[in-house]
């Protein structure tokens, strides 16, 4: 059992920072530990209970906006939620508390954040079905390439900057789209019921946010499998050789 729990840590480690945990387990780690390349085994750490408490804010914004309570409060919980995925980085490094468990909570708390938000406006009915199904699909569509890829280099290809635009174009739409105003007419551009603001019925402000992170997330996708494909050729023409 011990076994396979330390297998599993070993695992864990590759997958968030393949490179700390090389490091790490061959004893020549140089950075300070606490550090981003050297991250510690700590738990209870000040960026972690930020981290922690973004989940928990996150909870409670599903089931306040789901369950027909004040809106208001429910963005509250959202953009304070939204907020703390700067605050716990920043305050990770900034103090030398960089963990393991926060290295994987981050992210995951991040894309927890991000579904809750877009699932909760489809429920209450003020997004189009198809922004929902893109949003997660292209999150999937990355996890299984990042999976695949693994099998050429255990270091995950670099975050893009676009990739960071895009969460913080469709975290603030859907904020707007939570708080619900400000309320425009529809520009007309297009005649398709499934494009609320560009077609003749009136949206809010935020879905045009959404819109553009959209537009972002899928160049981003396209950056990120463009990058994959040079990386499985050079690994693949490494091994040719």
């Amino acid at each position: 059992m011990t076994e396979r729990l330390d297998q599993l840590k070993a695992f864990i480690k590759k997958v968030a920072d393949s490179d700390a945990a090389e490091h790490q387990a061959k004893g020549i780690a140089t950075d300070p530990v606490g550090t981003s390349g050297n991250p510690s085994q700590q738990i209870l750490t000040p960026a972690n209970v930020i981290t922690f408490c973004r989940l928990l804010l996150t909870i409670a914004f599903l089931v306040i906006f789901c369950s027909g309570g004040n809106r208001y409060v429910a963005l509250a919980c959202y953009a304070v939620a939204a907020c703390t995925d700067f605050l716990d980085g920043q305050v990770a490094r900034r103090t030398r508390t960089v963990s393991w468990l926060g290295k994987i909570m981050d992210p995951v708390m991040d894309r927890v954040l991000l579904f809750t938000g877009v699932l909760g406006l489809l429920v209450a009915g003020e997004l189009p079905l198809w922004v929902p199904i893109f949003v997660i699909g292209r999150d999937v569509y990355l996890a299984i390439g990042a999976s695949i890829l693994q099998k050429y280099r255990t270091r995950p290809v670099d975050v893009v900057f676009i990739g960071k635009v895009t969460t913080a174009l469709l975290m603030f739409g859907f904020c707007l789209c939570l708080l619900g105003v400000p309320d425009v007419a529809g520009a007309g551009i297009v005649g398709v019921s499934w494009l609320p603001g560009l077609n003749n019925q009136s949206g809010c402000l935020g879905i045009f946010f959404v819109y553009a992170g959209v537009v972002c997330s899928a160049i981003t996708a396209a950056i990120y499998t463009a990058q994959g494909i040079k990386v499985r050729g050079e690994a693949v023409k490494r091994e040719g050789r």
